[in-house]
């Protein structure tokens, strides 16, 4: 059924059923409500080009994600998606992702705001330098970043997490517990997240009067054999670590298969905290909790971000920023310093 075949069988105009079908407010009540139980018994969809010519709204937000050797399209951006999926469904919007070839990320958001596919996007992955605030601002096109960049932060829109708060924790707990060898297998540290996480850490060192040691830094995409081959090349040095901070449960986990190789116990022999995303795929939940975490929900980071943004393409009041703190969580991969680890 199209709108002129509902139209008729409502005794309606077609300008009239769209504008109650769109929520226009010259409608009066009784004739939008009408118009919409009809609609639903008639299972009418409405043709989304048509709704967006008429009101000038996709009622879609964006999601551009570039594949580089930094893929984003990881478990963290799945379950991040669930959460801003949750939001979407409950407001009345749909989701597009645009998978793009790195270097065609700005066009495609010049693409979207032209041809208004979407009413606005989320910013994924903010880089220390990061020009696609200067472009979405020019665009005039609504957005939300996921974490946070180098621009005055009263500018736009984020949500992040105090990363370098969660990571100078970390580290001062280690400190108490007598480590002073503190490794780090970190995230790319031009991107923001990783660069905060490495700020906090050495600030809590420095503060300890603890000199951060570069041979026992690694940073990279934040996958397993990372993990596992930092953690290897650790344990070979001259002066190897007694803790090591991971900044993802992903390489938490390569790091815990190489020190179990290499015949040490984590938690006795070796110290080890990781950054919990909380991934719906691997849970860490529990009474003894088998690892000591800095703890933060991304699903809960996609539900502001989508509330955020839809707020403000609404033109409704709400926060312009969010900043979260992740839960420090002991379990028993953390232990008191016992003796330097040899390989």
């Amino acid at each position: 059924m199209n709108l002129k075949e509902l139209s008729e069988k409502l005794g309606l105009s077609q300008t009239t059923v769209s504008r109650a079908l769109n929520g226009y407010p010259e409608v009066s009540e009784e004739t939008r409500r009408r118009v919409q139980e009809f609609a639903r018994r008639m299972n009418y969809q409405p043709n989304s080009n048509a709704r967006r010519l008429a009101t000038g709204k996709s009622n879609t937000i964006g999601h551009v994600v570039p594949l580089s050797e930094h893929d984003m399209l990881n478990p963290h951006f799945t379950d991040f998606v669930a959460g801003a999926s949750k939001v979407y469904n409950r407001r009345g919007y749909d989701m597009l992702i645009s998978v793009v070839n790195a270097g065609t990320e700005k066009e495609v958001y010049r693409n979207l705001a032209r041809n208004r596919r979407v009413d606005g996007v989320i910013v994924h992955g903010p880089r220390v330098k990061d020009d696609r605030v200067r472009i979405l601002t020019d665009l005039k096109l609504p957005f939300v970043i996921h974490g946070r960049t180098n621009d005055p932060e009263d500018g736009y829109c984020w949500v992040d997490v105090n990363n370098r708060r969660a990571f100078a924790k970390a580290t001062e707990y280690l400190i108490e517990a007598g480590h002073r060898r503190i490794a780090l297998i970190n995230g790319l540290e031009f991107m923001t997240f990783a660069a905060n996480r490495r700020e906090g850490m050495e600030k809590a060192l420095r503060e300890h009067g603890i000199e951060p040691d570069a041979e026992i830094m690694f940073s990279s995409d934040m996958i397993e054999p990372n993990g596992y081959g930092a953690m290897t090349d650790f344990l070979s040095h001259r002066d190897p670590p007694t803790a090591v901070l991971c900044s993802s449960i992903l390489t938490a986990m390569g790091a815990m298969r190489a020190m179990h190789e290499r015949g040490f116990s984590v938690g006795r022999d070796l110290s080890l905290i990781a950054y919990d995303d909380c991934l719906s795929f691997l849970p860490s939940t529990g009474d003894h909790p088998s690892m000591t975490v800095m703890r933060s929900s991304i699903r809960l980071a996609g539900e502001l971000c989508a509330d955020m943004l839809i707020d403000q393409i609404e033109k409704k009041p709400g926060r312009r920023n969010h900043l979260l703190e992740a839960e420090f969580v002991i379990g028993s991969s953390t232990g008191p310093v016992r003796a330097k680890a040899t390989a």
